[in-house]
């Protein structure tokens, strides 16, 4: 069966909201700036009617980055249901590129942080949300390239799906197509990667409550869920992000600990590896890979082996600092030489245009994979003043973006002339 190609549209006709956005709210919270003002101003404003659909998400996102992600979700669905198109600030009046991202109805940390990378660029950015409620829009707003900014979490699935059955007929160039994003859930991303020469990945499994369960009754249990599965273990609740619930599990009553503070019914589990190095120290890696080719954008270092960049302590250290800068510095003859091949194979099996790993490297000297995802935050907002070093990198990366995304839609349009 044949179907007609989408048609595109002006976004100012097809209903395209204004909003503060992501990337300067976020800036504003990382900045220390009380939000709750804000709140209050455009939850008043809401209350009465008067806040147009632009202000309802920001409300949503202040919302969540205040701490209260249920009352965001709640208000960012009221939202969705009546409008589904958002443009973000640009600083020109004459973009040079028009960049559709197609989002999901998720939480803030669920779809690409896209507004980080396109910030001061000009390009313009307009959010597409794709809901359960509503199908595709006919026609799409007008674009020069579409990118897939949700994510491999439960929630984003719908969209997901309904973004792949319109690929095929997409007019514009569609990054980071769906059915690639769908493999990088921890346990399916294990099976893309596992024999990749110089790398190491635990199988990541899928388990119930009730088989934890087991596990705290009897260690053996263990083995019921992998052969060669033994404590030490790492849990954390299925779909969740940014450490939350995180947890190594040592002995069956750890377990049995862990399950009375959590409510989720699924969890991941994999076997613990210990990548400390001979300082006793943990270092862990943000590497994000553009179009193929990998970059530097953070180094966390920690006495601690459930390391994220802001428990790390860094702006308190110039001597973890100066680590970090040398790592970014030295990227291309350092990290990047030293693993250069199984950084390519990453990029080869996971084929997203735009995504992100965490990583370490273990003490025989292979690559140790946490995880990979295209949402992971890639952004310039530490001060300049305590690291120098970060701006000229970010800005490397931005660049690298908004290169990528002009060099494909340049290429769709010398194929179509």
């Amino acid at each position: 069966m044949e179907f007609e190609p989408f048609v595109v549209a002006d976004a100012a006709r097809a209903g395209c909201a204004e909003r503060i956005g992501m990337a300067k709210l976020a800036k504003m919270a990382f900045d220390g700036i009380d939000l709750r003002p804000l709140w209050a101003e455009l939850i008043r404003k809401l209350l009465d009617g008067t806040a147009d659909a632009g202000e309802g998400l920001d409300l949503s996102l202040i919302a969540q980055l205040l701490g209260d992600k249920q009352t965001g979700l709640a208000i960012q669905h009221e939202v969705l249901l009546s409008h589904q198109l958002y443009r973000s600030p640009c600083v020109s009046h004459n973009p040079r590129l028009r960049v559709l991202a197609l989002a999901a109805a998720t939480d803030m940390g669920s779809n690409t942080p896209i507004e980080f990378l396109l910030e001061d660029s000009g390009i313009e950015l307009t959010i597409l949300y794709v809901i359960p409620e509503a199908e595709l829009p006919v026609p799409l707003p007008e674009h020069d390239i579409a990118i897939v900014i949700a994510s491999d979490s439960e929630d984003c699935r719908d969209a997901l799906r309904k973004i792949d059955a319109a690929v095929a007929r997409w007019p514009r160039p569609l990054l980071n197509p769906p059915a690639l994003v769908g493999s990088l859930d921890r346990d399916k991303l294990h099976r893309l990667l596992w024999d990749i020469e110089g790398l190491t990945i635990p199988a990541t499994l899928v388990v119930t409550r009730d088989r934890l369960a087991d596990v705290a009754e009897k260690a053996e249990a263990l083995t019921d869920i992998a052969a060669d599965l033994a404590f030490p273990v790492i849990v954390r609740p299925r779909g969740s992000h940014a450490g939350s619930g995180l947890a190594r599990i040592d002995a069956a009553d750890g377990m049995a600990h862990y399950l009375e503070g959590r409510e989720e019914e699924l969890f991941f589990i994999s076997r613990f590896v210990d990548y400390s190095n001979e300082d006793g120290l943990f270092r862990k890696y943000r590497v994000v890979f553009v179009d193929g080719r990998p970059f530097a954008c953070h180094m966390a270092i920690a006495d601690r082996w459930d390391i994220w960049y802001l428990n790390a302590g860094m702006s308190a250290s110039i001597e973890k600092r100066r680590e970090e800068e040398t790592f970014m510095r030295t990227f291309d003859i350092g990290f990047g030489r030293r693993h250069q091949a199984a950084l390519a194979a990453i990029y080869d099996r996971i084929g997203l245009d735009y995504f992100i790993i965490d990583c370490a490297e273990t003490r025989d000297g292979s690559l140790l994979i946490f995880e990979a995802d295209n949402t992971a935050v890639v952004h310039n907002m530490d001060p300049s003043v305590v690291f120098p070093y970060k701006p000229p990198q970010m800005r490397n990366i931005f660049s690298a973006f908004a290169a990528m995304l002009e060099r494909r839609a340049g290429l769709a349009r010398e194929q179509a002339a």
